[in-house]
């Protein structure tokens, strides 16, 4: 063969080598490029929904948990449902700004959001269960309306702090069930405290236009003035020792005392405003607060 041949041959194979050694390196960059797929990451108790107990009737009172720290904060709305509605729009409007909200809640904290506490009352002026809007509001019902749960109880005079079977509201005489924590929606409330033992507890109420704290028989726990003066001073609410328009027993933030739990009460001003902004800034202060990690709870 003559040499021109193996010249061609030899050319033709380093042409093949090169073009492979480009292709390989084409490859491999093509490979660094691509974005690095990470597996997602779990993001602990953002607004994870839970079942504490049934109704009367049979509906659920559901809790709402955010963060996953130590020391838990709770707020609850409606537990004189129907007839304070407006705290029940409340507590749900905290439940969905502590979803898209997360960062509010310190590391150091979990905070749980029990909407609706007397979801049997809800239903008799909304006729809804579960979230509902101004418009599903009934108007012109009897003063009152679903004040009380479906047996007829005052559900925040059937709780063992002075328990008795009647009670007073406004001069009314309520009854305050069979026996402390004879309702369904009260045993809810006391086995989700006795198995969590929260730092601090909110109650939402309507209209007396301030935050009370609580007490039973030895009067008010120092961090519940603590925390009754901090939310007040807040929101713009006047702060109030005891409430005493009438005579109240069986009360569950005072409940909550005897069992050396803080509770406060945030009255808003009116039945028909969630006045949001107020009570964003007091729950702002109360979980700044709590977040701080020289404060012992």
């Amino acid at each position: 063969m003559s040499s021109n041949f193996w010249k061609r041959a030899i050319i033709t194979i380093l042409i093949l080598f090169v073009l492979a050694g480009i292709g390989l390196l084409a490859y491999i960059i093509s490979k660094k490029s691509e974005p690095v797929i990470l597996p997602p990451v779990k993001v602990t108790n953002v607004g994870l929904r839970s079942v504490i107990g049934l109704s009367v009737q049979g509906r659920e009172i559901e809790a709402y948990t955010y963060g996953s720290g130590p020391k838990q904060f709770v707020f609850v709305g409606g537990i004189h449902g129907g007839y304070e509605w407006n705290s029940v729009l409340l507590a749900y409007k905290l439940k969905d700004y502590l979803l898209t909200n997360p960062s509010l809640v310190p590391a150091n904290l979990t905070v749980t959001v029990i909407p609706d506490a007397n979801p049997d009352g809800v239903y008799l002026v909304t006729g809804k269960t579960g979230p509902f809007t101004v418009a599903d509001v009934k108007e012109n019902l009897p003063s009152g309306t679903g004040r009380f749960n479906a047996d007829k109880v005052d559900l925040n005079r059937n709780f063992d702090c002075d328990w008795q079977a009647t009670s007073t509201w406004k001069g009314n005489i309520v009854s305050a069930g069979t026996a402390a924590f004879s309702e369904p929606e009260a045993k809810a409330i006391r086995d989700f405290v006795l198995k969590n033992k929260p730092a601090v507890m909110v109650f939402l109420h309507s209209q007396s236009n301030a935050v009370y704290a609580s007490q039973c028989g030895k009067g008010i726990l120092p961090e519940t003035r603590n925390i009754m003066n901090l939310y007040a001073k807040a929101a713009g609410y006047p702060a109030v020792d005891v409430f005493d328009s009438y005579a109240v027993t069986g009360a569950v933030e005072d409940w909550l005392s005897s069992i050396n739990i803080p509770a406060i009460t945030v009255e808003l001003k009116t039945h028909e405003t969630i006045e949001w902004d107020k009570n964003l800034a007091g729950i702002k202060a109360l979980l700044d607060y709590g977040g701080k990690e020289e404060v012992s709870i």
